[in-house]
């Protein structure tokens, strides 16, 4: 009787170490697929700004339009998230939508 207690508290022990480890590991791996996701992101966010522009990253004046544009873009788009936002608060969610097509 004695010696299944042991071996029970043995393997919760190692249950336990195992199971920390192994957190430890995925909030790592959250962290990368984060990082991944936002480069991803500004990645086709820039590209997305810059489409259609002539911009040269090879000078500070190209450097400075550039980042001018990028940030004129992500001004655009906060702007334009704030206005969906508004829009969907202020919106009668309570009565259902009526079919004028009838």
């Amino acid at each position: 009787m004695a010696f299944g207690v042991i071996m029970l508290i043995i393997a919760v022990i190692v249950v336990f170490i195992w199971v920390s480890v192994e957190l430890k590991r995925l909030r790592h791996k959250l962290f990368a697929i984060f990082l991944i996701g936002l480069i991803i992101l500004g990645y086709l966010s820039t590209l997305i700004a810059f489409k259609g522009q002539e911009v040269d990253l090879t000078t500070v004046s190209g450097l400075v339009r550039a980042s001018k544009i990028y940030f004129a873009f992500l001004s655009a788009i906060s702007s334009n998230l704030l206005v969906i936002t508004s829009n969907a608060i202020h919106m009668d969610w309570t009565t259902p939508p009526t079919n004028s097509s009838s």
